[in-house]
């Protein structure tokens, strides 16, 4: 009798590990095709042409590991001088719901941040998702420069806008 109970509690037991792996695995599956559709976001956003430190000048030629990490060359105009920030670990502490708040503020230019503005959650959503699987890596990018102040690197100067 204690050994058809043993028996008896094996199974059970076992089902309950193996129905836990098998959800997990689907949840892995659904994280992997989000963060897929997360990374063919940002590649064709152009995300990585700011973010990712030559990109734009490589032709698209740097390793994933070093995507979406920033940059240190500025972007400077009438609003002062920004840096592309580290997305990588600019999410390191965010919700999902959160990055998605932030993702869609007025930033300065010349982050498009009109163009996450009309993207749809879902979308925002599997960015965070790209980025949370790539993990935090890389330095912060420079602080904001104001436009009385000269940045001590390299930047892009962008003209005045036109009266």
């Amino acid at each position: 009798m204690k050994r058809c109970a043993l028996i008896f509690t094996t199974i059970v037991f076992g089902s309950f590990v193996a129905g836990a792996a098998v959800a997990q695995q689907k949840a892995q599956a659904k994280l992997s095709a989000e963060a897929a559709r997360g990374k063919y976001l940002v590649q064709i956003a152009g995300c990585n042409d700011c973010h990712t430190p030559g990109y734009a000048t490589s032709g698209g030629k740097v390793e994933e590991k070093l995507w979406l990490t920033g940059d240190q060359l500025g972007w400077r105009g009438p609003w002062g001088t920004t840096y592309s920030s580290n997305l990588r670990l600019r999410v390191k502490d965010m919700t999902a719901e959160q990055f998605v708040t932030v993702a869609r503020s007025k930033l300065r230019p010349p982050m498009p941040w009109f163009n996450m503005r009309d993207m749809s959650d879902r979308d925002v959503k599997a960015i965070y998702a790209y980025l949370k699987l790539l993990g935090p890596a890389g330095q912060p990018a420079p602080q904001y420069v104001p436009p009385d102040k000269t940045p001590s690197g390299p930047f892009v100067q962008f003209p005045a806008t036109p009266k």
